[in-house]
């Protein structure tokens, strides 16, 4: 991949999307393409396909994504399914067709079993059964990491799947109805610091563990990747059947989400207290990565969580 190469980047204004599209414009890289929703709709096959047509691009970076916290995940489980679905197929599939040199497929760890056992390591697919409050979403993923291994395998192409840990930065999602837990613990304290609100709500005990990367490490990964390795190096040449594949990105670090309201609590300068729902779900109790194989490809993380935070409160503050 050279400065001029044809880029893609599907998704380019939400929190993964904009995060690569800033690294690689850091980088030099000056021809790259994006589309709004109302410019190119991607649950739309044929509009898809005339993109591509009309582009062709060398490059794709395949962001794009129905996404949300564990709330949306189970109210809006066909919606989650069907749109992550189409919009894979159309992508990768196009990607084929219009000789795409490499392609990047960004997925979740939600995509292994709830059971796993932890760190969670790229073997742990398909032992068992997903968290059911986020299993559609967790199927579309685990569909398009195997579509990519099985255009690789039947036609030759090179395309990588990656499956990111819990990710914030700038330009998340802040809804309280459909944000991750730490953009919605950021929203909530700063709202309750504002209006002198004596208490913030917090669902569940507080107990369940979770990792956090800030979205611009996580950039950086994906661009180390695209520059520096393909489909061939994500798996052993004395290995019977190619799968898994796909590379997690993460932290090794975990925190609980008591731990982390707490330190979020903090940086906002919130004086209140924090109630902790029980009758609310926590979901599963300890979610960790195992990046043991991105680490052996040549690529770890650089910002702890507090500095995140930290970044990201000063985003959100100028920005929301």
């Amino acid at each position: 991949m050279n400065k001029t190469s044809k880029i893609y980047i599907a998704g380019h204004r939400g929190l993964v999307g904009s995060a690569i599209l800033k690294n690689l414009l850091s980088k030099g890289y000056t021809n790259l393409i994006y589309r709004t929703h109302k410019e190119l709709d991607l649950l739309n096959q044929q509009a898809v396909s005339d993109f591509f047509e009309a582009e062709k691009p060398e490059y794709v970076i395949l962001a794009a994504a129905k996404v949300g916290g564990i709330v949306a995940n189970n109210t809006y489980r066909a919606d989650f399914i069907y749109e992550n679905l189409q919009i894979q197929n159309n992508i990768i599939h196009q990607s084929y067709v219009n000789g795409v040199t490499k392609l990047l497929f960004l997925g979740s760890t939600c995509i292994y079993p709830k059971n796993a056992p932890q760190p969670m390591s790229e073997d742990s697919l398909l032992t068992s059964e997903l968290e059911y409050t986020n299993e559609p979403y967790a199927i579309a993923k685990i569909a398009g990491i195997k579509m990519c291994e099985s255009y690789n395998m039947q036609y030759g192409t090179n395309f990588i799947s990656v499956m990111p840990t819990n990710l914030y930065g700038p330009n998340d999602n802040f809804d309280l109805e459909t944000s991750h837990v730490l953009p919605a613990l950021i929203r909530k304290m700063h709202e309750a610091k504002v209006n002198n609100t004596p208490q913030v709500e917090i669902w569940g005990s507080g107990k369940p563990r979770r990792e956090f990367l800030y979205s611009e490490d996580m950039a950086d990964a994906c661009v180390f990747l695209l520059e520096n390795r393909n489909f061939k190096d994500t798996f052993s040449s004395t290995d019977r059947e190619i799968i898994n594949t796909h590379i997690n990105i993460g932290t090794g670090v975990d925190i609980s989400i008591k731990e982390l309201a707490l330190t979020i609590k903090d940086i906002i300068g919130f004086n209140g207290e924090l109630y902790f729902n029980t009758d609310k779900p926590d979901g599963t109790m300890i979610k960790s990565t195992n990046s043991s194989k991105l680490h052996k490809l040549g690529w770890k993380h650089n910002i702890k969580l507090e500095d995140g935070i930290k970044m990201m409160y000063e985003w959100y503050l100028k920005n929301v």
